[in-house]
């Protein structure tokens, strides 16, 4: 086989993709003491408990004295006794490349006045906050016109170059022609597009071939927009044909990669979901009926609840009314997937608000609209582990896994705002944060 074809193979051979370490060793065998272990994928709180770090692994949970009597003498000693130790959080719907676009002409200024590269650079900050802020993983659901930049700040990460979570990208996002920012431009000027514009089923395959030869892990399309209300019913208009949609899910699963789709209003919902779509991204319009057939389909929402809080009162003084009204049908319809199981897995859209406001503000809300605490938290480990397809390394503390760790001073399970305050932040068996009371 020639080298080129070599190339080519390894490229769409599925990989861990996201997962790779950095550089940087970590510490050879590290203890750490917790005062209370939540064990998520039990749903229980455990004390007296020590984990075991070896290398970038853990490698044995159990009673604080067993565990000290099997660690080498020379092993490095964290003492969390008075603190509340979980997994690493993932957040599964992110923009690193992107800050904030409540308004039109906030979105348009990024791309018409800010260079790739320095955006670029903003999101290597991006990418520390959410580390710091307890995110160990996450999902980054599309570059928002910085083509492949986001491969780019994965690899920096991965190499150690800087500090930052686990990614899984999605590159340059799908949207169809006229259907997405930049708009209203005149037509003489050759505006930046926010997303790859394809048309048309053949175009569509060979774009998604592209992301994943540069390096998707995801394959993410914008299938709906022009949100309105008909009855007690968030509707849409839906920016692919049928076919255009069959084909874009086809060729990504051939090259096995799952497909998120940006799909708001019960008619792009629907409709990402007859395509075959792996998870709806925020999915304010869910009603029973598509919950229900995402149940059966086995797919994964990302409410993203409080980017709309947050962008509500600035879009309805721009004239989209529409969004101050999203939030009261996404606490019906998230109430409601809660009770009939969905999975819902933890997400964001960071960057679609500032990443100056902390990321794990969610939580609040999915557990005002219905999910205990527990719920909420397995909804960030666990449950965002299995949508990754990394449930062999991510999302719990058990042996084998990647000694991602986090802790809080307080009780999360009591106080849920308690994630708001991470103080400390173990990654890959480094500790990247150690602010805890002593």
């Amino acid at each position: 086989m020639s080298r080129p074809a070599l190339f080519l193979l390894a490229a769409l051979i599925p990989t861990t993709t996201g997962l790779a370490q950095s550089a940087e060793k970590p510490p050879k065998t590290t203890i750490i003491k917790a005062g209370r272990l939540i064990d998520v994928r039990a749903g229980r709180v455990l004390t007296g408990q020590a984990i075991l770090v070896e290398g970038d692994r853990v490698k044995a949970v159990g009673e604080t004295d067993d565990i000290v009597k099997s660690a080498p003498k020379d092993a490095t000693l964290v003492d969390l006794s008075r603190s509340t130790v979980l997994p690493g959080l993932i957040d599964c719907h992110t923009h690193v490349l992107l800050q904030g676009d409540i308004t039109q002409a906030d979105y348009d200024e990024q791309l018409l006045k800010e260079s790739i590269p320095y955006r670029t650079i903003r999101a290597t900050v991006a990418a520390r906050t959410a580390l710091s802020n307890g995110f160990t993983a996450i999902r980054d659901l599309e570059t928002e016109g910085a083509m492949y930049a986001d491969v780019d700040v994965k690899k920096a990460i991965a190499r150690g170059v800087i500090p930052g979570p686990r990614m899984f990208v999605s590159t340059r996002a799908f949207s169809a022609t006229g259907m997405y920012p930049l708009l209203g431009y005149s037509w003489e000027l050759k505006t930046p597009e926010g997303v790859q514009v394809v048309d048309g089923p053949d175009a569509i395959r060979k774009a998604v071939r592209e992301q994943v030869k540069y390096g998707a892990d995801w394959i993410k399309f914008y299938c709906d927009r022009r949100y309105y209300l008909e009855g007690d019913k968030l509707r849409s208009k839906v920016n692919f044909t049928e076919e255009e949609m069959n084909a874009l899910v086809g060729e990504a699963h051939r090259l096995d990669r799952k497909v998120a789709a940006h799909a708001i209003g019960k008619d792009g919902i629907m409709a990402a979901l007859k395509a075959g779509a792996d998870t709806i991204e925020h999915g304010d319009g869910l009603d029973e009926e598509s919950i229900d057939l995402m149940v059966q389909k086995g797919a994964y929402w990302c409410p993203t609840i409080y980017v709309t809080v947050f962008v509500a009162e600035g879009r309805a003084a721009e004239g989209s009314t529409i969004w101050k009204k999203m939030l009261d049908l996404e606490s019906k319809a998230f109430a409601l997937a809660v009770k009939k199981g969905l999975k819902i897995a933890y997400g964001t859209d960071a960057g679609g608000y500032a990443w100056t406001e902390n990321q794990a503000k969610e939580f609040s809300y999915m557990v005002k609209f219905g999910m205990t605490p527990m719920q909420a938290i397995q909804s960030a480990t666990v449950v965002a582990a299995d949508l990754l397809q990394a449930r062999a390394d991510l999302g719990a503390i058990e042996p084998g896994k990647y000694a991602d760790i986090v802790a809080v001073d307080g009780d999360p399970l009591k106080e849920i705002g308690e994630l708001e305050r991470v103080k400390f932040v173990m990654k890959g068996g480094r500790v990247f944060k150690n602010e805890t009371s002593r």
